[in-house]
């Protein structure tokens, strides 16, 4: 029996992996050459979304203008297009994974595993929970997971970036490098699954506040400061909540510092909240006007980091996560975002990564 890959989610991020996964599993001993996908079935200009993928081979609502392989077929039952599948690929806003997960439970193939490409990660006052853990406790197989400095539509027009994958196991990780590794699309593989999903989801949070610098007009040598202090404060945040579980080595890679960088410059976080700043305009209601029927996970997480560094009583040791909180959330003014921010960050301990 060939494997067979399931695509659960067909947004903007959705549908770009779809284009590479579908390229790429033709050219792949041992895989079906069909790969299906769960759209959550919309109507676009009178007909069926599923309906235009399936015959237009283009989604033309979440990533216009560019073809999807013949080979990808769209289908609206989620249960449905995971039958049978190997290999399942989650992309879908992390709001909405458990409800998924459960209309899906029940047909998971017996030795099927997944990969997640969700960039958002649970926490409240008791800690924190990813959603490769969320995934493995609903389904009970094996879950990595994949992030990197990767804005979809660049991806979408072949322009040349990078990605990492965190699984535990070298052999998976090999089969998770070639269904998404193209010359365009670089692949660079690490044990350290849940590191890859925490950098990917706090970056969130840090591009939501450089984007209060784009509104507030202050220029780049501000937001190098915010995009600064913004990283360490996710290492910060990395030793509470974690210990020595997320490596340390992680935070360079493509899912660390280079995704916080092009999410501070091109991510659709920053630009939302450069128009909070300019419009007065709350998060939710930009969010319907701005994109498209796409998420906004940055303002979400900051919500969840406030509640469990505020439950531990350390929101002193995050300066900045906690005013983009309360700005957030709290109506404290844009400009109130440096209260606070002289924070020594040089007796932190690193995370140890493992020995080369």
């Amino acid at each position: 029996m060939p494997n067979k890959v399931c695509i659960l989610g067909s947004g903007n991020w959705g549908s770009t992996a779809a284009r590479i996964i579908g390229s790429n599993v033709t050219n792949l001993p041992g895989f079906d050459s069909t790969v299906k996908v769960w759209v959550y079935e919309e109507v676009v200009n009178g007909k069926k979304l599923t309906e235009i993928i399936n015959t237009q081979h283009e989604n033309v609502k979440y990533l216009p203008g560019h073809r999807l392989p013949d080979n990808v077929v769209a289908v609206p039952d989620a249960a449905e297009a995971v039958k049978d599948a190997t290999h399942i690929v989650v992309v879908i806003p992390h709001q909405f994974i458990q409800h998924l997960l459960n209309s899906i439970r029940g047909s998971i193939l017996p030795g099927a595993r997944a990969i997640s490409l969700i960039k958002g990660i649970a926490i409240n006052d008791q800690g924190m929970t990813t959603m490769t853990q969320v995934i493995h406790r609903s389904l009970a197989i094996p879950v990595s997971s994949l992030s990197g400095a990767n804005i979809a539509n660049e991806i979408a027009e072949e322009k040349y970036c990078e990605t990492t994958i965190g699984c535990s196991d070298p052999d998976e990780a090999i089969v998770w490098r070639s269904l998404f590794n193209t010359p365009y699309f670089q692949v660079n593989c690490v044990s350290d699954v849940i590191g890859v999903e925490f950098c990917g989801a706090l970056k969130n949070v840090v591009a939501v506040g450089a984007g209060f610098i784009d509104g507030l007009g202050l220029g780049n040598n501000t937001k190098a400061a915010i995009i600064r202090i913004g990283f360490l404060e996710m290492r910060r945040l990395a030793m509470h909540i974690s210990g020595a579980q997320i490596q340390d080595s992680t935070f360079i890679e493509s899912c660390g510092i280079a995704d916080v960088i092009t999410t501070c410059y091109g991510g659709r976080n920053r630009r939302l909240a450069e128009a909070f700043v300019k419009t007065g305009k709350p998060m939710p209601q930009l969010e319907k006007e701005l994109l498209n029927g796409q998420k906004l996970q940055g303002y979400l997480t900051a919500g969840e980091v406030y509640s469990y560094i505020s439950g531990r009583g350390v929101t002193d040791h995050f300066p900045l996560f906690t005013r983009i909180y309360k700005i957030c959330y709290e109506g404290h003014p844009p400009q109130s975002i440096f209260q606070d921010l002289n924070v020594d960050f040089s007796r932190d301990k690193r995370t140890p990564s493992p020995s080369l």
